[in-house]
């Protein structure tokens, strides 16, 4: 039996016909507030993957609910024509919490159009994501020219701390000639882009510590230092005085072939007029291909609250971006004896690791690529896509890598500059989305074909 071969305009019209009915599917998943952190309500994220797996049965897949010890992950199958490649599409149904509620415009698991937007956690980061893979899927109906196999996870933004033991456990189930890992962006609206590098992370605690309790700040500041002030001196010591991390052991690189123009960058960043850009280097190497580390938090007393003493401990949370080609296990290292070595007045220092993931760089060559590309350009009207680098970090890529060396990564997904995914107002540009459908439908067809003459 020879797959039907549709042309570029049968699957334009595909795709909008089913525009409408997905983009309401994307809306009842919005509305599901599937959280994945501890201390929330992970029925909902029971919830959420039920409505995943009901989506993918609608396909005519072989469906199933399946976890490794942590949130539920949903697979389902379609086993490829004769001859025919098996592309594995990844997404994850899981979501940030909403932070500071009142920052939102809208409420934030109420999908609500403006200005062409979507607004509501996880429209963009990522149920937009599955609901490509599905409208792709259904622009083809039963005359599907690849073999698929969807993975949606249920646990990425928590970490995917049971993600490994998942693919180990259905490595033959999911075993594919191309991986399409819809969890990025694109450049910018209007201009799609292929993720070709993304950095690491790690995540850690540093605690001081300069006496056994609190005591009176002017019977004894003057002699004895306090933590908070220990603490501030110790968190200076990482940048130099041009803002470049000063961790001695990180890799750093020049490697980006595009910049960020400084105005775009400071409107997609929302920095303050007068406020510098910091370390040195291209834009796109510093956000990209240069270790990134920042203090997320601080364990003190509020300053509403706060005595008159001297604080004996005192705690932060840091978190490195490392490099691609840099090793999570050695800037671990490397960041716990800097600050061991550099703390003031001989304060005592603990450094407790919370997490920590891979970089990775993937060599965006061969044929499966090419069809990405040229489905990119069809979907975009002739815009040439972009190769881009992603500062954040998506460690599992690297187990992919590892599990499924042969098969071409395509790290693709939905997002743009203004999407504000993790943040207050997260939003989907409605055009951009219909572009990233018509984008797949289109890549899976030319995978189909690329297969066909292999």
């Amino acid at each position: 039996m020879t797959a039907t071969i549709f042309t570029e305009s049968e699957l334009r019209t595909a795709i909008a016909r089913e525009l409408p009915g997905v983009r309401a599917d994307l809306e009842r998943l919005v509305r599901i507030p599937g959280i994945a952190f501890d201390g929330f309500d992970h029925s909902h994220v029971e919830r959420s993957a039920e409505a995943v797996a009901e989506l993918l049965r609608e396909l005519r897949l072989d469906v199933k609910i399946v976890r490794a010890g942590g949130q539920p992950a949903v697979l389902g199958r379609r086993a490829a024509p004769p001859g025919a490649p098996t592309v594995l599409l990844y997404a994850h149904h899981d979501v940030q919490p909403v932070g500071d509620a009142s920052l939102w415009e809208s409420e934030p698991f109420e999908p609500t159009e403006r200005d062409g937007r979507l607004y509501g956690r996880g429209a963009a980061d990522d149920k937009a994501g599955i609901l490509a893979h599905v409208a792709a899927l259904r622009a083809f109906g039963d005359d599907l020219p690849v073999g698929v196999v969807l993975f949606i996870e249920g646990e990425e933004e928590y970490g995917s701390d049971s993600l490994e033991q998942l693919l180990a456990d259905h490595r033959d189930e999911l075993a594919a000639d191309v991986i399409v890992i819809a969890d990025s962006g694109n450049w910018d609206v209007g201009v799609p882009a292929l993720t070709t590098s993304l950095r690491g992370i790690v995540n850690c605690f540093v605690e001081v510590r300069t006496g056994q309790h609190a005591i009176h700040s002017g019977m004894f500041g003057g002699a004895v230092p306090d933590s908070l002030t220990v603490l501030s001196r110790l968190l200076a010591t990482l940048h130099d005085d041009a803002g470049d991390v000063a961790v001695e052991g990180l890799v750093a690189r020049s490697a980006a072939t595009v910049d960020y123009p400084e105005e775009r960058l400071r409107a997609e960043a929302g920095l303050l007029d007068g406020v510098s850009f910091i370390g040195t280097g291209r834009l796109t190497d510093r956000i990209w291909h240069k270790p990134a580390l920042a203090v997320l938090g601080i364990d003190a007393p509020p300053t509403n609250a706060a005595p008159n003493a001297l604080v004996p401990a005192a705690k932060a949370k840091l978190s490195i971006r490392l490099a691609p080609g840099d090793d999570p296990k050695d800037a671990y290292a490397a960041l716990r004896a800097h600050l061991e070595r550099h703390a003031p007045w001989g304060a005592q220092v603990t450094v407790t690791l919370e997490h920590d993931g891979a970089p990775c760089v993937i060599d965006a060559s061969g044929p499966m690529f090419d069809a990405a590309r040229t489905a990119f350009r069809m979907a975009w009207d002739g815009t040439d896509p972009v190769d881009m680098g992603v500062g954040g970090s998506i460690p599992f890529i690297a187990t992919f890598q590892e599990m499924f060396p042969h098969a071409a990564i395509l790290v693709t997904g939905v997002e743009d500059p203004h999407a504000r995914a993790h943040g207050p107002n997260e939003s989907l540009h409605l055009g951009e989305f219909a572009r990233v459908c018509l984008a797949e439908a289109l890549l899976l067809a030319n995978v189909a074909q690329v297969g066909v003459r292999s």
